[in-house]
């Protein structure tokens, strides 16, 4: 079964001439079909990658080759593409749009072929992937659970095998969190590494687009796919000295790993024993692999508000762009909220963040990486918060997930890595997490615990 293949095997294995785009794209579609009650997807493009397919392979028997030649993904439903709508799971007077987002260009220009849309929350507010009117995503691992959010859908399809790759966003740690919760890789890259034009600040700065995988290379790939920047954005970083891929393969030398707790300031939320002990464990194994391994905390000080106004705001922006919106009560909530106090907060978060740069940065003094838990419950149940209001639906999910915000405020790196199973069976997720534009140490380490961890052979 060539689906089981990675990206890169997938890729290999098209340019050898082993298999047609034609048959793994219609292994794909078939995949997803057959397990559809997982609802991973909201559109599912079957006649376009067919053809697109077709068109795959007369460019690879005519000698091209691109990094993903051929090889099918999928998006996530906040991301344009050309002739489907973006409604972000919210109800609306939606059209299709004319131009493909720099992530789906991207995509193309590597040769990948997408396969569809994948299932989300409303305006990627919620660590599940759940609306009225767009669907609900399972984790593979047990569909009573959710695989996370807010890329979810994205997540569900790459853990249950119906593509090998995907693409996420993560605002508040909304890639991090389903790769924790179904067993993956899942990058946040840099602020500014990739594009998301035509969302030029996507959420004020804390949204970024990235890769979801089972392996550590697979991910790396992706990155350097969707990596580089559009003309109009207004966060921009230079481009990596060597492909991130080539980071996979690498020793990453002896490093300092920090491993810290801690939640920052004002958000609250006990931490389930079984994730400690899991990173714990992935601690010791890294002091094995002969790193440096200490507890120590990085002071997070005032950064909430960094990403109150910059959230709030954002989800105001979307709702507003949307004709005839019609969400949820605790969106339109959080969209008040947006319109009365984030924008008017939003100048004082940006001048706060050199600030908060040097404060957190310090435990880059004394470390290369930090280690933390990516959440701290384990996945939760489907339907959990249906019907609730805003303010039991907020606390609830802060202290579940009160880890991965913190790097988006800051705007840097982090990589989730899988870390274990709960008793249960369901799967828990570790961070690492980097400075400044560093996300090639994070890869190098990651990939190093993937080698001696063995996660990528792990299938629901």
């Amino acid at each position: 079964m060539v689906l089981g293949l990675g990206l890169a095997e997938q890729a290999e294995a098209l340019a050898r001439g082993e298999v047609s785009s034609a048959d793994l794209v219609e292994e794909s579609l078939e995949s997803i079909g057959r397990r559809e009650s997982l609802g991973a997807f909201r559109v599912v493009r079957c006649e376009a990658a067919g053809q697109e397919a077709l068109e795959a392979d007369k460019r690879l028997a005519e000698g091209e080759r691109l990094p993903l030649l051929g090889v099918p993904v999928a998006i996530k439903d906040d991301t344009d593409l050309a002739g489907e709508t973006t409604p972000f799971a919210v109800a609306g007077d939606h059209r299709p749009v004319a131009e493909d987002g720099e992530v789906v260009r991207k995509l193309r220009a590597a040769g990948a072929v997408i396969v569809g849309k994948t299932t989300t929350c409303e305006i990627g507010l919620w660590p599940f992937s759940e609306s009225p009117g767009f669907g609900v995503a399972r984790n593979p691992w047990n569909p009573e659970y959710t695989p996370g959010g807010s890329s979810g859908g994205s997540a569900a399809a790459v853990a249950a095998g119906m593509v090998a790759g995907a693409v996420g966003s993560d605002g508040a740690g909304s890639i991090r969190i389903p790769a924790a919760w179904t067993g993956l890789v899942g990058i946040k890259p840099q602020r500014g590494r990739v594009s998301g034009y035509p969302h030029t600040d996507p959420f004020n700065g804390i949204t970024v687009w990235g890769p979801l995988a089972r392996s550590v290379g697979d991910a790396a790939l992706l990155l350097d796919v969707l990596s580089g920047s559009h003309p109009d954005d207004v966060h921009q970083v230079d481009p990596p000295l060597t492909p991130f891929a080539e980071a996979a393969r690498r020793e990453p030398g002896r490093l300092r790993v920090a491993v810290s707790f801690r939640t920052a300031f004002g958000v609250s939320g006990r931490l389930d024993p079984e994730i400690r002990a899991a990173v714990e464990r992935l601690a010791r194994r890294l002091t094995d692999l002969g790193h440096k391994v200490f507890p120590a905390e990085p002071d997070y000080g005032l950064v909430g508000l960094g990403l109150v106004p910059r959230g709030t705001a954002g989800v105001a922006d979307w709702l507003d762009s949307i004709p005839n919106a019609r969400p949820e009560r605790r969106t339109e909530a959080e969209a008040r909220m947006g319109r009365l106090v984030g924008r008017r907060l939003l100048p004082l978060a940006r001048r706060m963040d050199p600030h908060l740069r040097r404060k957190v940065g310090r435990i880059f003094q004394v470390a290369d990486v930090v280690l933390t838990p990516t959440t701290a419950q384990p996945p939760l149940k489907v339907g959990a918060f249906d019907g609730a209001g805003y303010r039991k639906t907020q606390s609830g999910v802060a202290a579940a997930c009160p880890y991965a915000w913190t790097w988006n405020v800051l705007g840097w790196p982090g990589v989730n890595v899988p870390a274990g199973f709960t008793k249960s069976g369901l799967p828990i997720g570790a961070q690492l997490l980097g400075h400044d534009s560093d996300e090639a140490t994070l890869i190098s380490l990651a990939a190093q615990l993937e080698a001696v961890e063995g996660w990528t052979e792990l299938r629901p």
